[in-house]
C-alpha cells in the first residue's frame, strides 16, 4: 500500500484507501488503488489524462461510490459515513465552483452559508481569506472580470471556509499561465506549512516535485510507482541529454556516437530527429562528451541540452513505454500525458 515516505508507521492517517475499484461500462477507471496519506502531509498523485486521478478524488470526496474496496477520511468511511466526511473535507476541482455573476466577497459569503459557517465567524473569515489569496482589491468586482488565476484562487479560498481537515486539489493549475501557476503554488505551500493534509492530483512532475512530500504515480487506475520526486527521477537514471540531428540520414549514426554515454540505449524520435540519452549522474560532463563524440563522427546537431527527467521519462522507466493514446471504452481515442494541452479527465 502506497504511503508518504518519511512518515512513520505510527503517524496518524488522514486518508486511507484499500483496493478501490470503479468501472464505467467497459472502462475500468480504478483497478485496486491503495494508498495512505499521513495527517499534515501532501501527497501528489501523478498521472496522465485517463489514469484515474479524478475518479479517485470523486470517490474520496463522496461524489462517487466505489464498486468495491474501502476509502476512509480521518477514520470515517466515505460510503457509510458520507455526511461526516463532507464536513471534514474540501475540494477544489479542475473547474471552478464560483458564480461568475457574484463578486469575490459574495462568493465567499455564499459558500460560507452553504457550509453553515456562523455569521460572526464569516465576518472575520471572508476578509481574512480575501487578504490571504491577494483578492482584496478585486473583492467587490464580479468574478467574471477576474483572470483565470484569480478565479482559481477565489475557488480555493471558498473551499477553505469551515477549516477543512483534508483538502483535495484536482489539477488546480491546469490551464493557468506561468504567473498564475506560480501564484497557486505559493498558496498551496502556505496551506501545507499550516499543517493542512492535501491530496494533489497533477499531470506535471515539476508541480509534484515542488509541492508534495511524496508522490504516487498511477496508470490505468493502479499505482505503478511511489516515492519522493528525486526517488522517481532516480528510477529514470538521473539526467537526460537531448539534441536534434540536422540531417535525418545521420540519426542512426548519432545514436551510435552517443551510445557510450548511457548504460541503456539512446532513443530517437523519427519525426523530429530528437535524440534522448539517459546519462545518469554524469551531468555536465555528458554534454562535453556528447559534443566530442558527435564532432568526431561529423554529425551536425542543434539544441543540445541537459535536463531533469519528465513525466514521460518516468512513465517510460516504470512501465516500459511512454504515455500514449488510449480509448475511452467506445472506440474513441484520447491522448494521455500531453502536457501542453491537457484535456478533461473522463476517468
Amino acid at each position: 500500500m502506497a504511503q508518504c515516505l518519511g512518515m512513520s508507521e505510527q503517524s496518524p492517517v488522514a486518508i486511507e484507501v484499500d483496493s478501490l475499484h470503479k468501472s464505467f461500462g467497459n472502462v475500468h477507471a480504478l483497478r485496486g488503488l491503495s494508498l495512505r496519506v499521513p495527517r499534515g502531509s501532501v501527497l501528489g498523485i501523478l498521472g496522465p489524462n485517463g489514469a484515474g486521478k479524478t475518479t479517485a478524488v470523486r470517490v474520496l470526496t463522496t461524489l462517487l461510490s466505489p464498486d468495491s474496496g474501502v476509502a476512509k477520511i480521518e477514520g470515517h468511511d466515505v460510503v457509510r459515513d458520507a455526511a461526516t466526511v463532507r464536513r471534514l473535507i474540501a475540494l477544489a476541482g479542475q473547474a471552478t465552483a464560483i458564480v461568475l455573476e457574484l463578486t469575490g466577497r459574495e462568493n465567499l459569503e455564499m459558500m460560507g452559508r452553504l457550509r453553515h459557517v456562523g455569521r460572526e465567524e464569516l465576518a472575520v473569515r471572508v476578509p481574512e481569506l480575501l487578504d490571504r489569496f491577494d483578492l482584496v482589491e478585486a473583492a467587490d468586482r464580479p468574478a467574471k472580470t477576474y483572470s483565470g488565476g484569480m478565479q482559481r484562487r477565489l475557488d480555493l479560498a471558498a473551499s477553505l471556509l469551515g477549516d477543512p481537515a483534508v483538502l483535495f486539489l484536482d489539477e488546480p493549475t491546469t490551464g493557468l499561465d506561468p504567473h498564475g501557476r506560480l501564484q497557486m503554488w505559493e498558496v498551496i505551500r502556505h496551506l501545507a506549512a499550516q499543517g493542512t493534509t492535501i491530496l494533489l492530483t497533477t499531470q506535471y512532475l515539476d508541480e509534484a516535485d515542488e509541492l508534495a512530500d511524496s508522490i504516487v504515480v498511477i496508470e490505468r487506475g493502479q499505482v505503478i510507482a511511489e516515492g519522493t520526486a528525486d526517488q522517481l527521477k532516480d528510477r529514470v537514471g538521473g539526467d537526460v541529454l537531448e539534441f536534434t540531428v540536422i540531417d535525418r540520414e545521420m540519426v542512426d549514426s548519432a545514436l551510435r556516437a552517443v551510445a557510450s554515454l548511457t548504460d541503456g540505449e539512446p532513443s530517437a524520435d523519427a519525426d523530429t530527429r530528437r535524440v534522448t540519452v539517459h546519462v545518469g549522474a554524469r551531468g555536465s560532463q555528458a554534454l562535453v562528451d556528447a559534443v566530442r563524440a558527435l564532432d568526431s563522427a561529423r554529425i551536425a546537431m542543434s539544441g543540445l541540452q541537459l535536463r531533469r527527467p519528465s513525466l514521460d521519462d518516468v512513465f517510460l522507466a516504470v512501465t516500459g513505454h511512454a504515455a500514449e493514446a488510449e480509448t475511452d471504452g467506445n472506440g474513441r481515442g484520447r491522448r494521455r500525458g500531453r502536457r501542453n494541452a491537457p484535456a478533461p479527465e473522463a476517468a
